[in-house]
Parts: C-alpha cells; structure tokens; sequence
C-alpha cells in the first residue's frame, strides 16, 4: 500500500501527487503529440524548397523535446484528493482547472490500463457522472493501486448514499 493511499484515512486529505514514474509517460505521450506537429512544418520545407534533409531532423528534434518539456510540466502541475464528500483532480497552471466530483453525482467507475501503464504499474481511473456536460473525469498516470483504493473507495461512499 502507498503513502498516498494509507493518507486516504485522513479527514484533512491533502492534495496528492502523481507517483514520480508517471513523468516518463507524459513526457513520451507529450513528446509523441509534439512530432506529430513536426510533419506538417517539415511538408513547408518541401514545399518552399528550404534545406528538407537538415530541416526536419532539427524540426522533429526541437517540437518532440518540447512536447516532452510540456509534459512534464503538466505532470508538476496534476493533483487529485478524496474526502468524505467526493473526488477532486486538478491541474495546470497557466490555465488551472479543478473538478470536483461529489460522491453523490458518481454513477459508475471504470480502470484502464494501457500498454505503457502497465508497464509502470501506473491506471487511467475514469468516474462516470451523472449529467450530460463533462459527464467523465478521466485521471491518468495514477499508481495501479492508488486507482484500485480510490474505485473502491468511491464505490463504498455510492452505496452509503445509495442506502440512505
């Protein structure tokens, strides 16, 4: 059992970050993102007849070491918390958003686990809402079993309200 985890006991439930080895994925899923925009900008060079043989290696160099920077940047900046009345996740700094969902508004909960997850013990936890707007709050890069403890976990608090 993680810190984390053990810490979910607690009233005062601090925010929590990701665990350290869910860097590497947002650093390569970002990084992927960044050589995609590369092709285009490396079409242009061909286009415009502009040196494509020392171009596109610098181009796809530079926007997949950027996408790997903003990647990281976005796992610093990615929190989550449970309490006694739901989930909360946030991120970003620039552009922060935080989602709160109350216990009472989860309608199902569902873990996925990708190739490259499971490969670092890391699970894409997503809590189905009620609501049409935003009705899924997808949180990835969360340890294996941290997601494991907080479905459970929300599922208890569901069937409490469920019973009451």
């Amino acid at each position: 059992m993680t810190d984390a985890v053990a810490q979910l006991s607690d009233p005062s439930s601090q925010w929590r970050p990701l665990p350290p080895r869910a860097k590497t994925l947002f650093a390569l899923s970002h990084g992927a993102v960044g050589l995609v925009f590369a092709i285009p900008l490396v079409v242009l060079s061909l286009v415009f007849h502009v040196a494509p043989w020392l171009i596109a290696p610098l181009l796809a160099i530079a926007t997949t070491g950027l996408g790997a920077m903003i990647g990281i940047k976005r796992f610093r900046s990615t929190g989550w918390r449970l309490d006694d009345d739901g989930f909360a996740y946030r991120r970003g700094r620039m552009w922060f958003t935080e989602t709160r969902v109350p216990a009472s508004r989860v309608q199902h909960l569902d873990l996925r686990h990708g190739p490259l997850e499971r490969r670092w013990k890391l699970a894409t936890l997503v809590i189905h809402t009620a609501g049409s707007k935003m009705s899924a709050v997808s949180v990835t890069g969360l340890d294996a079993e941290d997601a494991e403890t907080l479905r459970d976990r929300l599922a208890r608090q569901i069937e409490t309200d469920d019973a009451l």
